[in-house]
């Protein structure tokens, strides 16, 4: 009889946690290897002095470097230092004190991606081959919650996404790379991007889809089918510093800044997702930043790839700013954070426990 009524107890607990919350969509964006230097301090002057990371200095200093990191943050990232930081909470800033950190060793993307989504690092997850998770993952488990099936969706610019998200096991659609999205009842619009994806220029490999074209895919589909939960993964920041093009990483942090705004103008734009929609931004891993070479990499050998930055804006989530408190989150935390802006209670299964949720009150 006890435990039927602390069961009972529990369920009205969890039943009135997810009726308190305003939250009842979401959106998660990353974008892959941007480094806290440039969210928090802007253009690095030394990067764009020197010709072999930068082909054009004049012109990016014009555009981009100012006396203050404050000044350079807002040229780079206007949307993020403007709207963002106004309504939202953004970690990481190490030159305060506060900082965020992926706790797994390897400080690369599968890893990374497995921490966030699944609550917890895996010595298993080691590589970025093309291996099927064996761990339950975040959008998986909302999937498989009362309201939100077949509302989850991800479109990623990374071909990886199937394996590290798992789709042929988690039943959720992984749109990544240049597969075209066949599913019944899709727009006009949907079919031309699918032809377009595959009539635009290969970045860095021919498997890899363009950004812009990954967010033109997630938006549409929030237009057509409102789904609750959306993931978008976007990979040319990662692809650009790897290539040591810092000219053509900050462009790209500025366009997607520019997308996040369009992002969010639409989020705000539209009844169904309007003061009840939820959006966490982040990235997967850090890169180096002494030795002034390694800003190029990252990996277990790099100091600072374990580096991170997050933030949180929505309806449930104080507007707090820039935090400023000198602690550490982890990436780990994150899958407990976003369940629990849901009104959910996620578990990652297999004897292992997500981290806990981040206190954003």
């Amino acid at each position: 009889m006890k435990r039927i009524i602390l069961t009972g107890l529990l369920f009205i607990c969890v039943s009135i946690s997810s009726a308190q919350n305003k939250t009842k969509n979401l959106v998660i964006v990353t974008l892959d290897g941007l480094r806290w230097q440039e969210v928090f301090r802007g253009a690095d002057s030394l990067l764009v002095n020197l010709a072999e990371y930068n082909s054009d200095k004049k012109g990016i200093t014009e555009r981009f470097i100012r006396k203050s990191p404050a000044a350079r943050r807002e040229l780079l990232m206007p949307f993020f230092w403007s709207t963002v930081v106004q309504k939202g909470q953004i970690y990481g800033n190490r030159d305060l004190g506060n900082k965020a950190e992926v706790a797994n060793t390897f400080r690369f993307s599968y890893p990374g991606y497995n921490e966030l989504f699944t609550g917890f690092p895996d010595p298993r997850v080691n590589s970025n081959d093309k291996i099927p998770n064996p761990n339950t993952n975040l959008l998986e488990y909302v999937n498989q919650q009362k309201g939100f099936e077949g509302k989850v969706i991800a479109f990623t610019s990374w071909d990886v996404f199937p394996f590290i998200l798992n789709d042929k096991r988690s039943g959720i659609i992984v749109n990544s790379g240049l597969t075209d999205l066949n599913i019944p009842g899709i727009s006009e619009r949907l079919k031309l991007l699918n032809e377009i994806q595959h009539q635009s220029p290969g970045f860095v490999a021919e498997e890899i889809r363009l950004d812009v074209l990954t967010y033109q895919f997630g938006k549409q589909y929030m237009i057509d089918k409102k789904p609750r939960v959306l993931y978008l993964g976007f990979d040319e920041t990662d692809d650009l510093a790897h290539q040591g093009n810092y000219k053509m990483y900050l462009q790209q942090a500025r366009k997607t800044d520019a997308i996040l705004a369009d992002l969010w103008n639409y989020l705000q734009s539209d009844p169904f997702y309007k003061d009840q929609t939820t959006l966490v931004i982040t990235s997967d891993h850090g890169r180096g930043e002494m030795p002034l070479e390694t800003w190029q990499s990252h990996g277990e050998k790099i100091e600072g790839a374990e580096q991170v930055w997050v933030a949180v804006m929505g309806p449930d989530t104080p507007a707090k700013g820039e935090i400023k408190t000198a602690t550490t989150i982890y990436h780990k935390q994150l899958a407990q954070t976003i369940s629990e802006l849901l009104g959910l209670d996620f578990k990652s299964g297999a004897g292992h426990e997500a981290g806990a949720g981040i206190n954003l009150k």
